[in-house]
């Protein structure tokens, strides 16, 4: 009693006995509470959380409620709460009705528990309810071995589904021949479905592989035949598919299917290509056979005029625009070239003759006039009209000027005579009065030099046919006599009249001087014939500032074509071989829409300039279809390349950046012709298409299996996270998870990886701190039940401090390791003690050692020890810095194994040891 101070005897004695220090009367207080008042209900559920054992069992037993004690369990229930439960639920209590344990049952989630009732509860159908509440496949199969029930241990075999399970079940329930056989058939069956499984899943597997590689073959006609024959394959499989085999087979599907379709794109392409090639052919043809056609056609006239020959241009013209517009589609053969080129050589002969004599018609026509036999002769052989060419009307008349005079200078027969007579009449007959009037005077001329017999014979013929020419002269002086008098008033009004342009007057001058013209001789006075020329050379000398600036613009423009012909011969004399036909089809355009602004030019050199430019045009066009096909031949070497490179093995991000090369190429290339860029292109970017996909669906399985990565770094995170470690024992599943996670490293980068990293480091480092804690606080633990040997070592320390005989203390079962050593230490120092003031020091060491490791306050006469106590932990440090459990166990060992112990010194230090254990058990016991 002496060691208690009076307000604790007080306190003791003024406290309910349900809460006396002693357990005995704690346990008999319980006996005097009833469980039917409220307040003693709140009592008796504080006891049952009581230190003490019995009180906790004696507390129980008065509590008959399972809902007030299920709501007391927790992860600390006592194993005296459990087994009251386990009383009350498996019906050893008959206080509480099956239908309300089966309720209770049906809510319950504790394994241990549920364990419990399964293998003890008094009714079938209540095991069978706690039975289909368990989940753990361990415990399953204990209640279809050691279950008493067989229906319950046959429904507990039914729900092992794991092929260790059923093995372990078999291999335990070999007593139970019908547990045993049905673990055996389900493990067969889970054996042969197994088997089943893999060999169907290889089988998909066969066919997946064989249409993945199907996809980057190379064309072949049985291509879409082996494609159906695949699918038809994978569809007649029975089992279902897995989610990534199913990704897998759409996505070859689809490839495959992209494949065929742009195989029948290339083929519809390069058959509509074809078809519009041989289109263009034959209008090419067209037109070459009708130039030719038209060419043949002025051959096998009688005359050659100058309406034949503007319609010959205009055909030609218009075969040169439609000629450009099919190159620039496509390139024409080389058979359609040659005989093209052998048409134009054709028509420039023609044309060439045809200009020739329009630059000499008008001194031909004044040698005619003049009977100039001389001049005739040698503008015949300057105009050198080919034999093979119909002759023109001029030339015609020539010749037979020339002819005439040589019959003139021979003798003319009858035959001839009588010839010409009939061409007299015919002439007559069709109303050609000059013609008629040349040959009836040539025929006049002719008889006058034949004999008079001759003469006789034809005289009469003669005379009707002058008579008829002389009324065809009275008819048309009739007719031409009022067509004069209107033409000259005609031009009187036009050369009075200021109101009309220059331009204007000039086109009105001409076609009256053309018509003027075509009257000939009919109805000419020299009345007539003077007024209208005073008045036409009046418009001349009033058009005349006109007519000059006119030929100057026309000598200039003449010049800018001359200029223009120059600078395409120059560029056709060195042609760049890396020229853009674009380029060349804009020089193209542009030059022609130059030529037509500089019109008109001088009458004499259009022809010779037209036919050098038109030659040059014909060269240009040449040169942009060689290139254009040098364009396209390049183009398709690409597509090869593009080709090579979708079908290599290389990386897709490098097959990319390759494909992208070839595109910055491409462009640079130029345009193919127009027909052809279109398919070559359609099939490069098709080929590119496959290579950017792949590219695509690389970065797509990069990111899913970044995004795995994540959603495995997530569930670690919640596992470890969930999970309170009870035990330092349990750092090898921290150190697990650690491992897992260094193992998916390097996670992909992002906001959620930052915040999943910063919550993970935060996660550790408070399981950390746990497992630190409980590492000490397990420390503490095994301390406290070393507490019997340290006071029997406390006894015998005070018992050879008193001189007594040194005494040996047995050392308990559970002491081992380093602690045992500590023991045998303490026994040693006993029998050979060092100086009490030694033991002391060192107790006053450690205590000041203990109170830094639980942070608590010194006093000032300890600064001293704590600043070598520091010195010494740094020092100790710098190899390994020991862990704050290992630290405490270090001074415990120290603890236990300093003596012997002087028993006043221990009784001053004690306290505070213990007030400094206490403050290091952050944790209750497990």
């Amino acid at each position: 009693m002496s060691g208690k101070t009076p307000i604790a005897w007080l306190r003791r004695l003024l406290s309910p006995r349900w809460q006396h220090p002693d357990a005995l009367k704690r346990r008999d207080a319980v006996e005097r509470l009833d469980a039917e008042r409220p307040d003693d209900h709140r009592q008796l559920e504080t006891l049952a959380r009581d230190p003490d054992a019995e009180v906790r069992e004696a507390a129980l037993a008065r509590l008959g409620d399972p809902e007030t004690l299920l709501a007391m369990l927790d992860d600390d229930a006592s194993p005296e709460l459990t087994t009251r439960l386990v009383d009350l639920l498996v019906g050893r209590d008959p206080s509480v009705s099956l239908d309300r344990r089966l309720v209770l049952v049906e809510r319950l989630d504790t394994h241990h528990l549920l364990n419990e009732i399964a293998l003890q509860g008094d009714n079938q159908h209540l095991r069978l309810t706690a039975l289909a509440r368990i989940v753990d496949e361990k415990t399953l199969i204990h209640q279809a071995c050691e279950n008493g029930i067989a229906a319950v241990r046959r429904a507990a075999a039914e729900r092992i589904k794991s092929e260790d399970g059923l093995r372990e079940l078999s291999r335990r329930a070999r007593r139970d021949k019908q547990i045993h056989r049905l673990a055996r058939e389900a493990l067969n069956r889970r054996r042969a479905d197994a088997a089943q499984a893999v060999a169907s899943h290889e089988k998909r597997e066969r066919v997946l592989s064989a249409l993945e590689a199907h996809v980057t073959h190379t064309w072949e006609p049985q291509y879409a035949s082996r494609y159906r024959h695949l699918k038809r394959e994978w569809e007649s499989l029975k089992d279902l598919p897995s989610a990534e085999q199913e990704r897998r087979y759409q996505d070859a599907i689809l490839a495959c299917r992209k494949v065929i379709s742009d195989h029948e794109a290339h083929l519809q392409a390069a058959e509509s290509a074809h078809q519009q090639r041989e289109s263009d052919d034959e209008m090419r043809l067209g037109l070459i056979e009708a130039l030719e056609e038209s060419l043949e056609g002025l051959l096998q006239n009688g005359r050659l005029t100058g309406q034949d020959m503007a319609s010959l241009r205009a055909q030609k013209h218009l075969l040169d625009q439609r000629w450009e517009e099919l190159s620039d589609r496509h390139p024409p053969q080389d058979s359609l070239r040659e005989r093209h080129d052998r048409a134009l050589a054709d028509y420039h002969h023609l044309d060439a003759a045809w200009a020739r004599l329009e630059q000499h018609a008008d001194s031909l026509e004044r040698a005619l006039n003049d009977h100039d036999h001389d001049d005739l002769v040698a503008l015949l052989e300057t105009i050198d009209w080919p034999a093979e060419l119909p002759p023109a009307d001029v030339v015609e008349r020539a010749r037979a000027k020339l002819g005439q005079a040589r019959e003139a200078a021979s003798s003319t027969n009858r035959d001839e005579i009588k010839r010409d007579l009939a061409t007299l009449e015919e002439q007559l007959n069709r109303g050609a009065f000059k013609a008629a009037s040349r040959l009836h005077q040539q025929l006049r001329q002719h008889l006058e030099a034949r004999p008079a017999d001759e003469r006789q014979a034809v005289e009469g013929q003669l005379k009707r046919l002058g008579a008829q020419l002389a009324e065809l002269r009275d008819w048309r002086g009739f007719v031409a006599a009022p067509k004069r008098e209107q033409l000259c008033q005609s031009i009187e009004t036009l050369a009075e009249d200021d109101t009309q342009s220059a331009e204007v007057m000039d086109r009105r001058h001409r076609r009256l001087l053309s018509e003027w013209k075509a009257l000939g001789d009919a109805a000419a006075t020299r009345e007539l014939s003077q007024r209208f020329r005073q008045v036409s050379e009046q418009i001349h000398e009033r058009l005349a500032p006109w007519r000059e600036q006119q030929q100057a613009q026309r000598v200039q423009n003449l010049e800018t074509r001359r200029a223009l012909c120059e600078q395409l011969e120059a560029l056709l004399e060195s042609p760049d071989p890396d020229a853009d036909p674009d380029a060349l089809r804009d020089i193209r355009d542009k030059a022609r829409e130059q030529w037509r602004r500089c019109a008109p030019v001088p009458r004499q050199q259009s022809q010779t300039i037209g036919r050098r430019f038109a030659k040059l045009c014909h060269d240009l066009q040449a040169l942009i279809d060689r290139r254009a096909q040098q364009i396209a031949d390049a183009k398709r070497e690409l597509i090869a390349e593009a080709r090579t490179l979708s079908a290599s093995s290389q990386p897709a991000t490098q097959r990319a950046r390759d494909a992208k090369h070839l595109q910055r190429r491409w462009r640079e290339l130029g345009r193919a012709p127009k027909g052809e860029e279109q398919a070559l292109w359609r099939e490069f970017r098709n080929l590119c298409d496959e290579i950017f996909a792949s590219r695509e669906a690389e970065y797509d399985d990069q990111a899913a299996r970044a995004k795995k990565r994540l959603e495995t770094m997530q569930a670690i995170i919640d596992r470890i996270d969930a999970w309170q470690p009870s035990s330092s024992d349990e750092e090898s599943t921290l150190d697990d998870a650690i491992a897992e996670v260094d193992a998916l490293k390097p996670l992909p980068p992002g906001r959620r990886t930052e915040g999943m990293t910063k919550r993970w480091t935060g996660i550790v480092r408070a399981r950390r701190e746990r497992l630190a804690r409980l590492a000490v606080n397990e420390e503490v633990v095994a301390w406290q039940s070393l507490q019997a040997l340290l006071t029997a070592h406390l006894d015998a320390d005070h018992r050879a401090l008193d001189g007594l005989p040194a005494e040996e203390v047995p050392a308990t079962e559970e002491l081992t390791g380093d602690m045992l050593e500590a023991h045998q230490a303490r026994n040693a120092a006993r029998r050979d003690p060092p100086s009490p003031e030694t033991v002391k020091d060192t107790l006053t060491r450690l205590r000041v050692h203990l109170a830094l490791l639980a942070g608590s306050s010194l006093a000032h006469q300890d600064e001293p020890l704590r600043l070598a106590i520091q010195v010494e932990r740094l020092n100790e440090s710098l190899g390994h810095e020991p862990t704050r459990a290992e630290e405490l166990h270090s001074v415990l060992w120290s603890l236990l194994a300093t003596g012997p112990m002087p028993v006043d010194h221990w009784e001053r230090e004690a306290p505070e040891l213990d007030a400094l254990l206490h403050k290091m058990l952050p944790l209750p016991p497990p």
